[in-house]
């Protein structure tokens, strides 16, 4: 029979535990914002603490100037890129017709060759169709992206302002032996400057790399393919093939051979070679991350966080090892070597 103290603190631990699940439940949709926000503050702390105690700055200014100078560097490129690209996105769905007549061709060809790999145009069709559906979604997912956007530079500034207080308070919470706290911070800002700082350069290299092939051999709207090239280089194994490949395809099907065997070899031998020689130069210094951590992460980031589980998702699992590094470092097993 439990005692009527033992009752009330069984009920209250209850109640907090279901008020801890119906907050985490809400804010879910918003969880890409808080580890942005996290991510923003490793990376910048130091300077803010230098301004701040060494050059006596004001905190409300350095974290406000901060807070532009991340929108710079991180929101204006993707702000710039989508104004630049909206027209040329809009002039290929005003073109629908040609596309689809292209499109057509294609399919023919391929499934008059090998009936049996390829899908029939009414397959193509159906699937295009499908694709049409999901822009609302599209919107909808733009939309939370810049709440998500608004809410880390909201928690950045009260987390630059408090740093120090909170980090005090962190590591009360979590008791860590003081011999494992400096260990924990560098093994910390590793994973997040590898993760998010260099995923996104080494997609901009390549990027750039593809767009000039594209305008060295001829295809339609470089720029955009050149974007869409750096985007899919985050996803790792199949990376930038899955748009150069479509487009030496294409430029085969449609009689320019010697434009698809020169951009095969540039991509083969250029785009994908920038990504070999990045990680083992520029990532290499920023942070040793292990390829399978960056493959599983992605695999894990996007269904939860969408587009910015390409960088989340390595995050999110890199903390997740780190975590069991410092268990094992804070209750060895007795009989361990």
């Amino acid at each position: 029979m439990l005692s009527s103290d033992r009752l009330k603190q069984v009920v209250l631990l209850l109640l907090i535990a279901g008020a801890i699940i119906l907050v985490a439940t809400q804010l879910y949709p918003f969880l890409p914002g808080l580890l942005g926000a996290m991510t923003l503050y490793i990376l910048l702390r130091q300077w803010f603490f230098k301004l701040t105690m060494v050059h006596h700055w004001r905190p409300w200014l350095a974290a406000v100037l901060f807070i532009l100078g991340a929108i710079v560097v991180f929101v204006l490129p993707f702000l710039l890129s989508a104004v630049l690209l909206a027209p040329k996105i809009e002039g290929l769905m005003s073109q629908a017709g040609q596309v689809t007549d292209v499109i057509s061709t294609i399919t023919g060809k391929l499934h008059h060759t090998a009936p049996q790999l390829f899908p029939k145009e009414a397959e193509i069709g159906s699937l295009l169709q499908r694709l049409s559906a999901e822009i609302p979604s599209l919107l909808g997912s733009t939309l939370q992206i810049f709440t998500n956007l608004l809410l880390c530079f909201f928690l950045l500034y009260f987390m630059l302002l408090s740093g120090r207080k909170m980090e005090r308070s962190l590591l009360r919470f979590i008791s860590l032996k003081a011999e494992n706290v400096e260990n924990l911070w560098d093994s910390t800002r590793m994973m997040v400057v590898s993760n998010a700082i260099g995923i996104p350069v080494l997609a901009l290299v390549q990027a750039i790399a593809a767009t000039i092939g594209y305008l060295i051999f001829g295809v339609s709207s470089p720029i955009l393919w050149g974007f869409l090239t750096g985007i899919f280089s985050m996803i790792p194994v199949v990376g930038a093939a899955v748009v150069f490949v479509p487009l030496v395809v294409f430029l085969y099907l449609t009689g320019y051979d010697g434009s698809a065997i020169g951009l095969l070899l540039y991509a083969v031998l250029v785009v994908s070679n920038v990504d070999n020689v990045m990680r083992f130069t520029l990532l290499k210094r920023l942070g040793d991350v292990h390829p399978v951590i960056t493959v599983l992460g992605v695999l894990i980031g996007i269904p939860l966080f969408g587009f910015m589980g390409l960088i989340f998702g390595p995050l999110l699992l890199s903390y997740m090892l780190l975590l069991i590094r410092i268990y094992r470092v804070e209750f060895p097993v007795e009989n361990e070597t």
